[in-house]
């Protein structure tokens, strides 16, 4: 049986967007005070008193350029938290993070158009084996359904 992981922003796009983000602006970070921010460099929520920073992220874009797809109006960029400093990223790369609620189950084939979504209680190995039993699907956006923030990605293979 496959399994899928759960990959977060890579400690080299990250070193990138703390200089300045993917909508060209110079990072600036806050300590949180309260906690809760979904931190996409180690897929965890903040705890209070942790420098944080919110960034404009195209994980669409990203993947784009490293593999050569052309997604056009699907290249779409968002906010995401990430750890203002560097961070040992994910404590468990074999679950799958902020699962406590509905998301969006986003699907791309391999040009970056996308192939449709599905609304999943919570990411599982089900879900991801129904969006990659599409051979066509290349690449998978886990979304909140909240605000439609990117919260990660999982890949075919």
């Amino acid at each position: 049986m496959t399994t899928y992981t759960a990959r977060p922003i890579t400690p080299v796009i990250l070193k990138e967007l703390r200089v300045a983000d993917d909508a060209g602006r110079e990072m600036d970070s806050v300590t949180d005070e309260e906690g809760g921010a979904p931190l996409r460099c180690c897929l965890r929520r903040s705890v209070p008193g942790e420098l944080i920073a919110l960034v404009s992220y195209a994980p669409l874009r990203r993947w784009a350029f490293e593999t050569g797809a052309e997604p056009g109006a699907y290249d779409e960029q968002g906010p995401v938290f990430i750890h203002a400093e560097e961070c040992a990223g994910p404590d468990d790369p074999d679950g799958y993070p902020f699962a406590n609620a509905h998301r969006t189950v986003r699907r791309y084939c391999a040009d970056g158009r996308i192939l449709g979504g599905r609304l999943v209680d919570a990411p599982d190995d089900a879900a991801f084996r129904n969006a990659f039993d599409d051979p066509a699907v290349a690449l998978v956006h886990v979304r909140a359904v909240e605000y439609g923030c990117f919260l990660y990605e999982v890949r075919r293979g």
